[in-house]
């Protein structure tokens, strides 16, 4: 599978990358590289993972469509921050998706003994939480999203070390840096 997840991380990469320059082509690469994740965490049992892949692929279709609206530039989504109530909804998203996401993952895997003992149904439901909230934000051009994309990318560089995928780990390390530097750019641009 190693061929396959190089080409999902070259695709990932370029996507984070045009986002931090706030360039359209995030999503044709968000969406190349998220639907070939959708296989790759199936594989490897991250199924929270792998449906969070398939709610990013309705995302890159609505945040393409969300930055591609033309018109004047009172028209256009410009980048702007959370208001404090937008904040406090971004956050118990937080809180709610990964308690819904890890009744799920359990609930579906209830047969799977080894997998309920293990920690993977915490820790996909945990980043699954912060980049679902993540990719909103982005589609709407939300600075904040950078701040959910860190923290998930985080967590995510061990996860998919200790599931064998070492490419994604390491894709998921410079998405951390990406993501740093997309929130120092976007701060910049308010």
């Amino acid at each position: 599978m190693n061929w396959i997840e190089i080409i999902a991380v070259v695709f990932g990469i370029l996507s984070v990358w045009y986002a931090r320059k706030e360039n359209i082509l995030v999503f044709p690469f968000g969406i190349a590289n998220v639907s070939i994740y959708v296989y790759i965490c199936f594989v490897s049992q991250l199924f929270a993972n792998a449906g969070i892949n398939i709610v990013y692929l309705a995302s890159n279709i609505f945040g393409w469509y969300m930055w591609s609206r033309s018109g004047n530039d009172d028209e256009k989504l410009q980048i702007t921050r959370n208001t404090k109530k937008q904040n406090i909804i971004s956050w118990i998203s937080v809180a709610f998706i990964y308690v819904a996401a890890f009744f799920l993952l359990r609930w579906v895997n209830r047969g799977d003994i080894e997998y309920l003992d293990s920690f993977l149904p915490w820790i996909d439901s945990f980043n699954t939480s912060f980049f679902l909230v993540a990719t909103i934000l982005m589609a709407v051009k939300k600075v904040e999203n950078w701040i959910f994309w860190i923290i998930g990318n985080i967590v995510s560089i061990p996860i998919f070390a200790s599931q064998g995928l070492y490419f994604t780990s390491i894709q998921y390390t410079v998405f951390l840096v990406l993501a740093i530097l997309g929130l120092r750019e976007w701060r910049r641009k308010i």
